[in-house]
């Protein structure tokens, strides 16, 4: 006995129909506008989320000045691990002997910061920028106190010593002025 050949598929017509396109897609619920304004074009992105939503709307200048504290972090680090007495002396003016590993183990904190600003740096997660952003503002805002108690105990400022604080006070409010900018939510159009 022979087998009868399958029918030819037959191509429905309410594919192209407009309204029946429309009734499918909101029976399966797509195309719709969620609770944050977003129109998911498929199920598939309503399930597994949109990953516009996690963009980042940057400032101007953003990823330049993450570089710029990258290489300025791993700059410092470096100079403080090999040449760590002739940094106490550029700062403070005075000379110890004593001061070589608490000034190397600065070195040591100031490479695993830099490490933190390159990442941030090859990012496209707000959160991680943001993180990235406080902790050289933490970073800033420590320095910036504990220079000024060192200075105090001292007695003596030196030229260098304040124009380390007045660079501290400077890069302190740019970073916080792009946490502010990445902080905020984007108006919706």
């Amino acid at each position: 006995m022979a087998a009868k050949p399958p029918p030819p598929l037959m191509k429905k017509h309410s594919q192209t129909d407009l309204v029946s396109r429309l009734k499918t897609r909101k029976i399966l619920g797509v195309g719709g506008e969620d609770d944050d304004g977003e129109v998911h074009r498929s199920k598939i992105s309503q399930m597994l989320g949109n990953e516009m939503k996690f963009a980042v709307r940057e400032p101007l200048g953003l990823r330049g000045w993450i570089l710029i504290s990258a290489v300025m972090f791993t700059i410092m680090a470096l100079m403080a691990l090999v040449f760590p007495n002739q940094i106490y002396e550029i700062v403070f003016d005075d000379q110890l002997s004593t001061t070589r590993v608490t000034v190397r183990l600065y070195g040591g904190a100031l490479l695993s910061i830099s490490l933190i600003m390159w990442n941030g740096l090859y990012t496209a997660e707000k959160v991680i920028i943001q993180w990235t952003l406080l902790t050289e503002a933490c970073y800033y805002g420590v320095q910036f106190l504990v220079m000024s108690i060192i200075l105090v105990e001292l007695g003596s400022v030196s030229s260098a010593a304040i124009l380390l604080l007045l660079s501290q006070v400077f890069f302190l409010i740019i970073t916080l002025i792009y946490y502010y900018h990445l902080g905020r939510r984007p108006k919706k159009i």
